[in-house]
């Protein structure tokens, strides 16, 4: 073999170390990529807040047509209101004595922490069930005593019952109104002023005559009163009680009457002139709220009286018969109560005696007006009790 030769072969076999070199080279495995970090964990969503339960303790029937009906009609107000933030529930039928103390208790443990008790006569139990809860809100309607988580509201019902008789002096015909009264307490006896000084401001000639009945909701003597007032003369009927006995009794015997705290036109469509109403609706729903975002407050001295103003009176569903002078004057009212350019309790007012009760140009404050406890001139017979 020649020398070139041997460097032929030589370079040869270098030149496939080389490609072999090379084919390994392009073999070899890259590096896998760094997997890419972990998403951190969504974080878990806030859990829904419980709802706040508020419970209603009723003297009537939901079914009254009246005044429990009229609450009733607040409470579903909420629940339209505030939807699932809140869940509402009531207790009727329980009466002014010890058993609403045992209701109260139960409301109280079955964890509602907002709890409405919509009658006067719940007023010395509620004081005491509160006592006891403090970590519960109480509301009482028409009542005068506060603690520091009860505080109480009402409604100037009187505003509505002094329409009513700007009403009711038009359309007599023998100059005698009758009212059914529930029990004589400040709140009715306002009522039953209010009437009378309504009617005698379209007509000076009125008188009105009084049946006390003793309870709020007792149709068999609600219609048993008012039978006696038109017995003795009186052709418009005026009502503090809660059902539509009154209503019904003078359509039944064609006299004429009113509706009190809803509209009870359908229980006596030819006897009704016109509804003096509550709407319950817009102080539960501040009360509601307040509840709900932390601003409710209570104590001493807490308390709320709403009337024609706020929207929470109105008198509605004034008879076609009444005369359209009157509807007019109805209207002057309603505006001057709204803006404060009318009051009702402007003197001189005189009781029934002769006695100036208020004097000419003054204006009763709530306080006085709190305490009243004396029929008006025109009022016939003695509030009882009264000294």
């Amino acid at each position: 073999m020649t020398d070139l030769h041997k460097r032929s072969l030589l370079k040869a076999a270098a030149l496939t170390a080389v490609a072999a070199a090379a084919l390994v080279g392009c073999g070899k495995k890259e590096e896998p990529a760094p997997a890419p970090a972990p998403a951190p964990a969504a974080s878990a969503p806030a859990p829904k807040p419980e709802p706040l339960k508020i419970a209603f303790a009723y003297v009537g029937p939901v079914g009254d047509g009246g005044w429990t009906f009229a609450h009733d009609n607040g409470r579903k107000a909420l629940e339209a209101e505030f939807g699932d933030k809140i869940v509402t529930s009531f207790v009727e039928n329980v009466p002014e004595s010890a058993d609403a103390e045992r209701v109260l208790r139960d409301m109280a443990g079955q964890g509602n922490k907002l709890i409405f008790g919509t009658t006067f006569g719940y007023m010395e139990p509620m004081i005491k069930v509160a006592a006891d809860n403090a970590g519960i809100k109480f509301e009482h309607a028409t009542g005068y005593k506060q603690a520091d988580n009860l505080r109480t509201y009402d409604s100037r019902t009187y505003e509505g019952a002094y329409m009513a008789g700007v009403i009711a002096g038009k359309m007599t015909k023998s100059n005698t109104l009758g009212v059914v009264g529930s029990i004589p307490i400040p709140e009715v006896i306002r009522n039953i002023n209010a009437f009378t000084l309504g009617a005698q401001s379209s007509n000076p000639k009125v008188k009105t005559k009084v049946v006390w009945v003793n309870g709020w909701f007792d149709p068999p003597k609600e219609t048993e009163a008012a039978t006696s007032l038109i017995n003795g003369g009186a052709d418009v009927l005026f009502q503090n009680t809660d059902s539509p006995a009154v209503l019904k009794t003078a359509e039944a015997k064609g006299k004429r009457a009113f509706g009190w705290d809803s509209d009870m036109t359908a229980y006596g469509p030819k006897a009704h002139l016109a509804s003096a109403v509550i709407n319950w609706g817009p102080y539960y729903i501040k009360a509601t709220k307040e509840a709900l975002d932390g601003s409710w407050k209570a104590g001493a001295g807490v308390h709320s009286w709403w009337g024609v103003k706020e929207g929470a009176i109105d008198i509605v569903a004034i008879a076609e018969d009444v005369p359209a002078e009157t509807k007019a004057k109805v209207e002057e009212v309603k505006k001057g109560l709204a803006d404060g350019s009318f009051a009702i309790w402007k003197g001189p007012i005189l009781d029934n005696t002769g006695k100036v009760q208020i004097a000419k140009d003054s204006v009763a404050d709530d306080k006085f007006l709190g305490g009243l406890n004396f029929y008006v001139k025109g009022v016939e017979g003695k509030v009882p009790g009264a000294k």
